[in-house]
């Protein structure tokens, strides 16, 4: 009996290995699938009966991430970075993100500064990196929209927006009974079709309505966009084009833009896919310009550096497209860069992960300038912004009155559709000036006669003048809290170029820029070291040999000393007072010997040469020792005594 008993646990025991293994070959098929739903299911099956990996982790992680539910994906990600392995990169953005949607920012901080440590050169890394007070910034943005339910949601998702004429457009996955009840693999839920709603005068949705069937086919479609006059419609749908699905080369239907026109009837005909689909990437959720030239939307067609990125393309007068191209990487990460938007006074709204934000997806902004340059990039804060997914913002800049869609917490579906009532715009139209004087660095006399360039962040070239006859110089019209450099040029002085970070507010930021002239005048008495900006040459502590750092700098007074063949040089050196008279005193001695031995080895005459050490008797501050030898001064006040100075004795 108990032989049968031991067979059996370990008939059973195989049993559930095997089980385990064709678990996980299961799930592996259904999430490269992107049956991300089935394979949830599996994967929690799998881990709940006590198996670990870091691959079983990642994809169930994954599993909930790429459902926009980030609070289950934590728990996995957190279970991932407990087994101590090691994981790729992307995971660490990926867990600071869902512990965003946790609320624990000090925590993500962290993963965000281990993840820009392992790719330095991704754009959410030099994002971080350059702002790290972020949630200062978001704070500062946010309380500016009262946010409501917009009235028309269900149990099932329902997102996006645009207005026609005077009705509003979304996307639903709601079961309307006119379409056939067809499940998407992705997410277990009915395909989305487009729908109009009635906006009311205080700004609730009512009396939602399918769009006709032309439109309205068996697979998604989403985020449609009008042009003013109602007759043209861009939208988003699965590659489904006269009847017939196509695939890329894993077998996925991708998704596509198309074009519609308004027919005599009142219907939608005419569908068109647009020329730079393709089947191998998708296109979608576009958005048109003010003047209707431009249209907007996201891809990851090649040239995107992320998993969607913003792309924009010319509507050309006769119809046809020009080349897409992408919005570059001021706003695209490696990340999700999607639902863009244009208001009429030119900002683009969209929704990113790669930008800094407070998790999931948030709704950023950026002021397009007419001349093709673009604003800082603003994270809208709350209340549009939460810890989860925020997306598809609308605004009508006139009424104040805009949509946007989220799965937050308190609402009634998988993604759900707010009203808000803008009521303090960001400072996009925040100016600043910058202006200054340039003056001498040693007399501070006003220098005129010189140019004065002004770069953007990235060098490239804004602006340049020549000072006027105070010496002064000004640009306007310039971005608030970026970074600029200015440049000032005059043949009789070294060039010299200054960073300057604009202020947070419209005014002005004032400069003073020093300049130092080319052409020294020094006599006998003057020190070399002073007069040509050669830093002290220091020795370690208790040493005379010569470092390499101090080598540079000797080689500065040679090449000195070489193009002036008549110059004697005096070598002074100093110590600080940090041991006996008596010693510190042969110290410096050995320090100077030192230092004029390494001048002849490079081709100055001994000649021309004397030296003597001082030791501590000539100390620059009042960081004496006597009589203990013993001082309370920093290390840096100690370092000041440990010099060297090299005094003209001859011309």
């Amino acid at each position: 009996m108990k032989i049968k008993v031991i067979l059996l646990v370990l008939v059973l025991s195989i049993s559930s290995s095997f089980a385990q293994k064709s678990r996980l070959a299961a799930a592996d098929k259904k999430f490269d699938d992107l049956a991300y739903i089935d394979a949830i299911a599996i994967y929690k099956k799998v881990a709940e009966k006590g198996h670990k990996s870091v691959d079983l982790f990642e994809k169930l992680g994954d599993s909930y991430y790429f459902n926009a539910n980030l609070t289950e994906a934590n728990k996995w990600y957190a279970e991932l970075f407990a087994l101590g392995q090691e994981v790729a990169p992307e995971y660490y953005f990926r867990y600071a993100q869902t512990l965003k949607s946790v609320g624990d920012y000090t925590k993500a901080n962290d993963y965000l500064t281990k993840f820009s440590q392992k790719k330095s050169a991704d754009n959410r890394a030099k994002i971080f990196v350059a702002n790290a007070d972020y949630l200062s910034e978001i704070k500062q943005n946010s309380g500016r929209q009262k946010v409501e339910l917009a009235g028309i949601n269900t149990e099932y998702s329902d997102y996006g927006g645009s207005f026609y004429k005077e009705d509003f457009i979304f996307t639903s996955a709601r079961d309307t009974g006119g379409v056939s009840n067809v499940k998407h693999k992705w997410t277990n839920a009915s395909f989305y079709n487009l729908y109009s709603a009635t906006v009311t005068p205080e700004g609730y949705l009512v009396n939602p309505k399918a769009l006709k069937r032309k439109i309205n086919s068996k697979f998604n479609e989403s985020s449609a966009v009008f042009t003013k006059e109602g007759n043209t419609m861009y939208f988003t749908r699965n590659n489904f084009t006269d009847g017939k699905q196509r695939m890329d080369a894993s077998k996925i239907t991708l998704l596509k833009l198309y074009k519609a026109t308004m027919g005599s009837d009142g219907s939608w005909v005419d569908v068109q896919e647009l020329p730079f689909n393709s089947n191998q990437y998708s296109c979608a959720h576009p958005a048109l310009s003010p003047d209707e030239k431009t249209l907007y939307f996201a891809s990851d067609m090649p040239g995107s550096v992320g998993q969607s990125d913003i792309f924009k393309v010319a509507i050309n007068a006769d119809g046809t497209f020009g080349t897409p191209t992408s919005l570059g990487g001021g706003i695209n990460t490696e990340a999700r860069e999607t639902f863009p938007f244009v208001s009429d006074d030119n900002i683009l709204f969209f929704a990113s992960d790669g930008q800094l934000g407070l998790g999931g997806l948030d709704v950023f902004s950026v002021k397009m300038n007419a001349d093709g340059t673009m604003s800082k990039v603003y994270n809208l804060g709350t209340p549009v912004n939460s810890p989860q997914d925020d997306f598809s913002y609308l605004f009508n800049s006139k009424t104040k009155l805009g949509f946007f869609s989220s799965n937050r917490a308190g609402g009634k579906g998988n993604d759900d559709i707010y009203k808000f009532v803008e009521e303090m715009p960001l400072p996009y139209d925040c100016n600043q000036v910058i202006s200054g004087v340039i003056v001498d660095e040693q007399t501070k006399e006003i220098i005129t006669n010189t140019t004065v360039t002004l770069f953007d962040e990235d060098m490239k070239l804004i602006s340049s003048m020549v000072v006027n006859e105070k010496g002064a110089y000004i640009f306007e019209g310039l971005d608030c809290e970026k970074t600029y450099f200015v440049r000032a040029e005059n043949t009789a002085y070294e060039t010299v170029e200054m960073a300057v970070v604009t202020g947070s507010k419209s005014g002005t930021t004032s400069t003073q820029l020093p300049i130092t002239k080319r052409i020294k005048q020094v006599g006998v008495g003057s020190d070399l070291a002073k007069t040509f900006n050669i830093k002290i040459i220091y020795f370690d502590l208790d040493k005379s040999n010569i470092r390499a750092d101090a080598a540079l700098e000797l080689e500065k007074i040679a090449q000195v000393m070489k193009q002036n063949p008549t110059m004697k040089v005096d070598v002074r050196s100093h110590t600080d007072c940090r041991q006996t008279v008596t010693y510190n005193q042969s110290l410096s001695n050995r320090r100077a010997k030192a230092t004029m031995a390494w001048l002849v080895k490079n081709g100055i005459s001994a000649n021309r040469l004397t030296g003597k050490g001082y030791g501590e008797s000539q100390l620059v501050n009042d960081c004496g020792c006597e009589p203990t030898n013993e001082s309370k001064c920093s290390e840096e006040e100690h370092q000041a005594n440990r010099r060297s100075e090299f005094i003209i004795t001859a011309m």
